[in-house]
């Protein structure tokens, strides 16, 4: 067992992927993140390169870390340049951080038509700038850009320049794959190749444009690499950086190096989608480890099997990653999938056959229809009560208008709706405006209910989907309408699907209030079992 060195570059590495950004005030709070996991090094970004950078390092030194070092990253001296003037090396220095890595030219192609300067003026740039940086009380990683590419063009400079940056005094040598082109059985002979000619700790830097970029980190820890650096999410130029959040319970559950603690190890999914939402992206769910898909099952033989015996289809339990089980539920589920999704509900069916039966058989009609269960969680759980328990009538609709109107060509369209729902024995008939007809639908179905349900109130709609289900039909095609709505303490999905974009609304819509209401323990009138939606009138006006 090896004690890894985790170098996270997903502030530096990882905002050159595209649609990655993070302001200065969300690089603070990565870091934060980063030093509470345990990652060993974290990089901030390069100073000499923009004003946000610059401004992070200014603020970084507030920062009251626990466990990281933050590095500045640059380059190697221009070539003209003297090391005491060149003005990235003094950036670097400026950043005041206790760590600084270099990036050097490793690849004759780049020193001859990049940089175009001679072989030994390149070796004299790379072991200048680490000793000049060493000088000044550095600690120094450096990395040696395009190494693979360059050892398969020229092994044996490719090694000078790792001797030139070991003699300038480099605390670790790392060898990037920066293209990304070299496979896992390259790099483990590449490796084992450099281990027995360098005496300074080896690091290991990819990237995924081969989708091998993990398995190009694990080949080099395991001809002895012990720094590894990645990023959080694999974020990254093209096709990102090696995913740090695979690679660390790589190396530690299933080869058995320490990475970080067991305990420390169970917030990894949390950095994962913390990082994501900072980052302003949507979580990726299909990322081993920890994505929402990494541990869902869906094939009623797989959960008939997770129930009884979890390791049947799960590599490892999901809690020792910070993650959980899911059991999705579709048109491809039987009474296993619903068993497991009403326990996870607090109802018990493992007793009542019929009515897991009955679920199973609603839900395949569903979907045979256009209805998607597996991201509409309130509507699933909406569908499974209405057949397990007593259900609750929170109102009933009379009808609704819907009316669209533009007063002139430059006029911005309004949206009116005109609604008539029924509460016990009263009869609410309103109207509401909205920038648009679901928002004017959002807005009378509020206004009708809210003094029978002043909880309604603290709800509110988050995101809007439509997807059409059926393009050949042209117009007419079927739509699923997809709604996210959040209350202060949590959010859920609904949907509908109709050929008609308010009524599936309408139906998302509804969905998204009775969830609410059941969640706030409203009080509404019980009737018998049901899963069918009322009827619904639409009237257009143009």
């Amino acid at each position: 067992m090896k004690n890894i060195f985790l170098y996270d570059t997903t502030l530096r590495d990882g905002t050159q992927g595209e649609d990655v950004s993070f302001s200065v005030e969300d690089k603070l709070r990565v870091a934060r993140l980063l030093d509470d996991f345990g990652v060993h090094y974290i990089e901030g970004g390069w100073p000499g390169s923009n004003p946000r950078d610059l401004e992070f390092f200014n603020r970084a030194k507030e920062l009251k870390l626990k466990h990281a070092k933050i590095a500045a990253f640059g380059s190697t001296r221009r070539p003209k340049n003297n090391v005491a003037e060149d003005p990235n090396l003094q950036a670097l220095i400026e950043a005041e951080t206790p760590v600084v890595t270099i990036f050097g030219k490793t690849w004759l192609l780049h020193v001859k038509h990049a940089l175009q300067i001679t072989e030994s003026e390149n070796l004299a740039v790379i072991e200048e700038s680490v000793a000049y940086l060493k000088s000044k009380g550095k600690e120094v990683v450096y990395d040696a850009e395009h190494f693979f590419d360059g050892f398969k063009g020229s092994r044996e400079y490719a090694l000078q320049t790792l001797a030139a940056a070991e003699r300038g005094g480099a605390d670790v040598i790392v060898l990037c794959d920066t293209n990304g082109g070299t496979m896992p059985d390259e790099v483990s002979a590449i490796v084992r190749d450099v281990k027995q000619q360098v005496n300074v700790p080896l690091g290991i830097h990819t990237h995924n444009d081969s989708e091998v970029a993990v398995a190009n980190t694990l080949a080099a820890v395991k001809e002895g690499a012990v720094h590894v650096q990645g990023t959080i999410n694999g974020y990254g130029e093209r096709c990102g950086n090696a995913n740090l959040c695979a690679i660390i319970p790589n190396l530690q559950l299933k080869l058995g190096h320490s990475c970080v603690s067991e305990e420390k190890l169970k917030k990894l999914t949390g950095l994962a989608l913390a990082v994501s939402e900072l980052a302003n992206l949507a979580p990726r769910k299909h990322l081993a480890y920890v994505g929402a898909s990494a541990f869902a099952h869906k094939g009623g033989v797989h959960v008939s099997a997770v129930m009884k015996t979890p390791e049947t289809y799960e590599h490892i339990a999901p809690e020792v990653v910070g993650n959980q089980r899911r059991v999705l539920v579709s048109d491809l589920s039987g009474r296993s999938n619903v068993v497991y999704k009403a326990q996870e509900l607090g109802i018990d069916l493992q007793g009542n056959t019929k009515a897991a039966q009955e679920i199973v058989e609603d839900i395949k009609l569903k979907e045979f229809n256009g209805y998607q269960y597996e991201d509409a969680d309130g509507s699933l759980e909406l569908l499974i009560k209405r057949r397990a328990q007593e259900w609750k009538e929170f109102f009933e609709l009379e009808g609704f208008k819907v009316i669209i109107h533009k007063e002139a060509k430059e006029a911005y369209p309004v949206s009116e709706a005109l609604i008539k729902v029924r509460v016990g024995n009263e009869i609410e008939h309103t109207a509401a405006e909205g920038n648009g007809p679901v928002a004017a639908l959002d807005n009378a179905l509020r206004k009708a209910l809210e003094k029978f349900y002043p909880a309604l109130k603290n709800m509110q709609l988050a995101d809007y989907k439509v997807r059409v289900l059926d393009g050949q039909d042209g117009t007419s095609a079927k739509v699923r309408v997809l709604i996210t709505t959040k209350n202060g303490q949590g959010a859920w999905n609904t949907v509908g699907v109709s050929t008609n974009i308010i009524e599936a609304s309408w139906k998302a819509l509804v969905d998204s209030v009775y969830y609410h209401l059941l969640k706030t323990g409203a009080d509404g009138v019980t009737k018998e079992r049901s899963n069918s939606h009322d009827p619904i009138t639409i009237t257009y006006v143009r």
